[in-house]
């Protein structure tokens, strides 16, 4: 996949946990979006980073940055994840995995000698005017999200 830096983020609407309908086009004109995918609810890797990231919103809001993770879990699945862990922004519900597809982000994966399709870990920073300023991909959790809010305070001027 080639980079999606200095495009337009492809736009989205997709259900979160409550069933309520999230469109990309919300921000626009108002906020940065990090707009986060990952695995699966309730797994290791995906806790971490989710946790990660609730710690940090306060921070993230504060430079104007709305968090926003997807996954193909189901919102039921995603509202037991948020319960369980105090997530205080959405997981957005891309079960048919296009969204996952229009970032590629939706890949083959192998684990334990098998091969499926899933996605792979990826951010992207969208700023205000829908414009994806930067994206990291194959992500490691750890120390990914200060990366994550370091870039934002960057380009946000603070």
């Amino acid at each position: 996949m080639t980079t999606l830096e200095g495009l337009a983020a492809p736009d989205f609407t997709l259900p979160n946990e409550q069933g309520e309908t999230i469109s990309l086009s919300d921000y626009a004109g108002k906020k940065y979006v990090v707009l986060y995918f990952y695995p699966k609810d309730m797994t290791p890797g995906c806790t971490t980073q989710a946790c990660d990231f609730r710690d940090a919103e306060k921070d993230f809001s504060e430079l104007n940055a709305e968090i926003l993770g997807v996954s193909a879990d189901s919102k039921e699945r995603h509202q037991k994840f948020i319960d369980k862990h105090g997530l205080p922004f959405s997981l957005l519900v891309d079960e048919d995995h296009q969204v996952s597809e229009a970032y590629g982000v939706w890949k083959q994966k192998r684990m334990y000698g098998k091969e499926f399709w899933g996605i792979e870990r990826s951010t992207f920073l969208i700023d205000p005017t829908g414009t994806v300023i930067k994206e990291w991909r194959k992500v490691k959790v750890k120390e990914h999200i200060e990366e994550v809010l370091e870039t934002v305070k960057a380009v946000s001027g603070d």
